[in-house]
């Protein structure tokens, strides 16, 4: 299942660079980033009372409530950013770049996580860092 989802991610995600980029226009990042971030606090926040899972908000520890609110943070910022690069260049140049994303979370993963980094990790970021550079030159 994990699989679906992933993949219903990644086309959710082209499709919000897209509509995106057609939407920004004439409209300032930061505003735009704000009505994106509203309609996604409404979506979350609706999904949430569909699926009764209110109560769950006091069984949270202190420790999940610091790094979802740092990782909140960590979001705005890159939406934020996303925005001001999508406003200025290319959405065909700016998407592969924030994809670059994978090559970072598979290092942090490896450094902080202490997940494994095989010799396929290594030569898949290998590719997708060349490909990334390839389609933006």
């Amino acid at each position: 299942m994990w699989f679906w989802l992933a993949l219903g991610s990644a086309v959710f995600a082209a499709l919000t660079s897209i509509l995106a980029k057609v939407g920004i226009e004439g409209v300032e990042s930061n505003l735009a980033t704000a009505i994106r971030t509203m309609v996604v606090v409404i979506m979350a926040w609706g999904m949430v009372f569909i699926t009764h899972q209110q109560g769950g908000i006091r069984a949270i520890s202190q420790k999940s409530w610091i790094f979802l609110i740092l990782s909140g943070l960590a979001t705005g910022a890159s939406w934020l950013c996303y925005y001001k690069a999508l406003q200025m260049g290319d959405a065909s140049k700016v998407v592969p770049i924030d994809k670059m994303s994978v090559v970072i979370t598979l290092v942090l993963a490896f450094v902080f996580l202490h997940e494994e980094f095989t010799a396929k990790s290594m030569v898949g970021c290998i590719l997708i860092g060349a490909g990334t550079l390839l389609m933006v030159l």
